[in-house]
């Protein structure tokens, strides 16, 4: 027995409620038989007597209710005859009201009645304890007890019964309830379910039997239930549940049906929870049956406008194949789309099966029966609470009037799921009109937001630390329209833009924008593990976009953009006397310095046939774009690209996609000069991560590396060779490709309410073709003892002259430059003497090599895995360079938190 202190003041103690306890087992503990009333030792069976008459008629003991209320609940009137039966009734009737704890009856001998009575006690609190997985607020609703409500034990014992049903439900049959009572003064009591929710029961075997075609492991992987295993624990098909015990028996005979056996059924389905009432072991019973072939496949129509042989030509299954209920099931769903593109909104497509025990074979007939042309009635949008009529009505591809189609109600579909503006799986209902030829679409939408603020940090191989702060309104005041505005800031970039855009413009399909932008970008190179900044650009300019569609899936857009670019190196570091050093830079960074104003207008042509812009899992989109810099302003080149991409449902979840781009851009301007490329080095393309993945940052295509020499234990000049040790700018390309073929792997539910979305992926592409850049210095050489060639350092020379520099240190202590190598230079410049001057060093000996401009494509293969972190959205990927070319810079993890690329 439990006690619960209710006040310091006053006497303290609790009563276990007799025979309420329930725990989590298949089945439920029997109740306590009722109590039945027995009637005070007067009312007792005597022989025959006179009739008796009630002289009065009182109530005992009754605080909060009138005695005529507890009166009204019995037959037992003043002035009235009595019998034992009738005191009897009193009792029990009594009890049935559920106000009182005990009730008996006094004076039966006498006629003078006294009906004493204990009322059952108020509800002062109802208190859970022990409750974590469910909160406070989801078993309060289910449960009937309530404050200031009437106690009974009876009352209890369901609640019992029903939290018990909530933990269930939760999977977790080994949660127990038991319920105490915490008397208080005034009558009152606290109830408290102390509840046990005990751990979530596990599916730990399943058994298959009767199973002869095929093994056990087989039939499992077609169940959603899933034996607990360790590396399920993401998975939340490793609980039990009856609902999918029913389903995983359907899903076996799918599958069976699949495969040709028609006769397949599943005699029992028996789940056991173990004694120690955590887990439960499932048995199957299944009787397979022989294995059917299609015998005739026929079609026939009652719609004159369809041949029914013609149609069967067309019919995907075929005589003597193996019989699959899917294949028909895709059949009659075929044949209705058939009908529908003709304007047969509600055609009925009937399969006649005709099965043949002795040949094992199963005929069938589809039947297509009559039915009217129908037309559109009309078009009702509901459920847009913020969004316009107008935004939605103007993606439906049918209007009143129009004749059904089909195809024209999928792509509707598919266009007002591209917008993002509402919930997934939306879908246009068919409705029957006024008469049999019209059709009434129901568009059905469930608004959800839209608006986006993101203030997040996060870290990225590529920027290191990121901060970020996007808002964006996709659907600004309800039109459609996009607004944004956008803030990024990291160790190499920073950013600011702004964004607008009208989709439908004054009503008409026409599609127009325009962003503002500030990018200040930094590009860099490893010196071992440090990475460095080599030149920085800032860009600061605008772009006007419009579009219009020409066709239902063709579209054609146009742009300007003016951007004025300012590309710099860190003077302190690269700078000579005020000018950029060749010697520190490297030639090519010297020759990319200067601020440029770059006019540009272009277009692209765009093919899209995708089922969602935001996720796509069908459909294919393909681009042609072409950008002219030149309209005024410093620069002149024609930039081309060509971008394809196509995703199919494979079946099962898995979603398979091939993403295909290329691009190349061309000069019209002259050679700057001897090994200087007329395309600015930040107007090229580069290729590395986080496109090409199993590459570092611009880790693909041409690119100078600087190898320095050291001497080895012998004393032998070397190279140093080491990676972490080269100095290695990309320097991008004029020509580029990438492809990717990639397959999404599907997740139970737990995964993918967890925004995880892993995928399988190979990849090839290659960037090249630029001007081989002059080497930045010729170093002088000599030959050692052995014939070895020994590199020197580079002297520093007269500006004027070009003679090498030495210096010499003069009677004073202060060091004196010269051109004599050896000796003074007298009044007349000659040098006199024979002592050796120490020569000025430019530069100490290093190798320049020019790598990677080859076509020749790299290849690389890894899994990846997609997480919508609470966070902001992330990628790891893993993968493996499988094929490189000289220069390249593999890389094999790459992760990305807070930001998209």
């Amino acid at each position: 027995m439990t006690v619960h202190n209710a006040s310091t003041s006053r006497l303290r103690a609790a009563a276990l409620l007799g025979c309420t306890m329930l725990s989590g087992v298949p089945a439920l503990a029997q109740t306590a038989p009722a109590r039945t009333p027995v009637a005070t030792p007067a009312v007792v069976a005597t022989a025959p007597q006179a009739q008796r008459v009630i002289k009065s008629l009182r109530v005992e003991g009754s605080q909060r209710i009138e005695a005529e209320t507890a009166l009204s609940y019995t037959k037992l009137r003043q002035g009235q005859p009595y019998t034992n039966e009738l005191l009897d009734q009193a009792i029990k009737d009594l009890f049935a009201s559920d106000l009182f704890a005990d009730v008996s009856i006094a004076g039966a001998e006498t006629g003078d009645i006294v009906i004493r009575v204990r009322e059952n006690p108020i509800i002062n609190r109802v208190i859970l304890e022990g409750n974590k997985r469910l909160k406070d607020d989801k078993i309060v609703k289910e449960i009937k007890l309530k404050p200031r409500q009437i106690f009974t034990r009876a009352a209890v014992r369901q609640d019992v019964g029903r939290i018990v049903e909530l933990y269930r439900r939760q999977g977790r049959f080994a949660a127990s309830v038991e319920p105490k009572m915490v008397n208080l003064d005034q009558n009152r009591v606290d109830v408290v379910f102390e509840i046990s929710e005990g751990p979530k029961s596990k599916v730990r075997q399943i058994n298959i039997l009767g199973n002869e075609v095929f093994d056990d492991g087989k039939l499992r992987a077609q169940m959603a239930t899933k034996e607990a295993r360790f590396y399920r624990f993401l998975s939340s098909g490793t609980s039990y549940d009856q609902d999918r015990l029913a389903y995983d028996q359907q899903k076996l005979r799918q599958f069976y049906l699949t495969e040709g056996y028609a006769d397949f059924r599943v005699t029992s389905a028996v789940a056991e929870l173990t004694p120690d009432k955590k887990d439960f072991i499932i048995t199957y019973v299944v009787e397979e049956g022989p294995r059917y072939k299609f015998g005739d496949v026929t079609v026939d129509s009652d719609i004159r406008d369809f041949d029914g042989k013609k149609l069967a030509t067309t019919l995907p299954i075929k005589k003597g194949d193996w019989y699959n209920a899917k294949a028909v099931e895709d059949t009659v769903d075929n044949l209705s789309q058939t009908t529908g593109l003709f304007g047969y909104a509600f055609t009925q497509v009937a399969p006649e099966f005709q099965r043949d025990r002795d040949t094992l074979t199963m005929s069938i007939n589809f039947h297509i029966g009559q039915a009217q042309r129908t037309y559109v009635e009309r078009v009702e949008i509901t459920g847009n609470t913020n969004t316009q009529d107008k935004v939605i009505r103007r993606e439906i591809r049918l209007a009143e009037g129009d004749a059904f189609n089909t195809f024209q109600v999928k792509r509707s579909q598919d266009r007002i799921n591209s917008l993002g503006y509402f919930q997934d799986k939306f879908e246009i209902k068919q409705t029957p009109g006024t008469t049999p030829d019209r059709v009434v679409l129901e568009a059905n939408v469930e608004e959800k937001s839209t608006g986006e603020l993101q203030l997040s940090a996060g870290y990225s191989s590529l920027e290191r630390f990121i901060i970020q702060a996007n808002i964006t309104q996709r659907n600004f005041r309800g039109r459609g329209q996009e607004l944004r505005a956008g803030v990024n800031y990291s160790t190499y970039s920073k950013s600011i833009e702004l964004g607008f855009t009208e989709p439908y413009l004054f009503d008409r399909n026409i599609a127009v924008g325009v962003d503002v932008f500030r990018r200040d970008f930094n590009s860099f190179n490893f010196i071992g593990t440090n990475r460095n900044t080599t030149y920085s650009q800032t860009s600061t300019g605008f772009q006007v976009r419009a579009g219009v569609p020409l066709t239902e899936f063709w579209q054609l857009a146009g742009r300007y953009s003016l951007s004025y670019d300012d590309v710099g190196l860190d003077e302190a570091s690269f700078f000579t006397n005020g000018q950029c050093d060749p010697l520190k830079a490297g030639r090519y960074l010297c020759d990319a310095l200067g601020k440029r104003l770059t006019s540009a207008v272009g277009y692209s042509l765009i093919y899209d046939s995708l089922n969602s812009r935001l996720r796509p899992t069908a459909g294919q989109r393909l681009s042609f774009s072409q950008d002219f810099a030149g309209l005024g302003g410093d620069v002149k080149y024609i930039r081309t690209r060509l971008e394809g991409a196509k995703y199919k449902n494979i079946g099962s979840g898995f979603i398979g996609s091939i993403v295909a781009e290329g691009g190349y851009i061309h000069s019209l301007q002259g050679s700057p000069g001897d090994g200087r490329d007329p395309i600015r080095i930040n107007d090229r393309f580069y290729l590395g991560e986080p496109q090409f993945r199993g590459f570092d940052i611009r880790g693909v295509g041409p690119r100078v590396q600087r190898l320095s020499y050291t001497t080895d234990p012998s004393g032998a000049q070397v190279l140093v060779t080491d990676r972490d040790q080269i100095i290695d700018d990309a320097l991008g390309g004029k020509a580029y490709y990438l492809a990717r073929v990639e397959l999404e792997i599907p997740l139970g539910s737990g995964a993918r309410e967890l925004g995880l979305r892993p995928s399988i992926y190979a990849q090839m592409g290659s960037l090249f073709n630029i001007t081989r850049p002059r080497p930045t210095a010729t170093f002088p050489t000599t030959t050692d003892a052995n014939g070895n060639t020994i590199v020197l350092p580079l002297p520093q020379t007269d500006p004027t002259t070009g003679a090498p520099l030495y210096y010499f240190v003069n009677a004073a202590g202060g060091a004196v430059q010269t051109t004599c190598a050896t000796g003074l230079p007298d009044a007349s410049g000659a040098c006199n003497g024979i002592i050796p001057n120490v020569p000025l060093i430019a530069s100490q000996p290093f190798l320049e090599r020019f790598l990677g401009d080859s076509a020749r494509p790299r290849v690389s293969v890894g899994i990846g895995v997609n997480w919508n972190s609470p966070f902001g959205p992330l990628r790891i990927d893993l993968a493996k360079a499988l094929v490189t070319q000289p220069g390249d810079d593999p890389k094999l993890i790459t992760f990305n938190v807070g930001t998209q690329f």
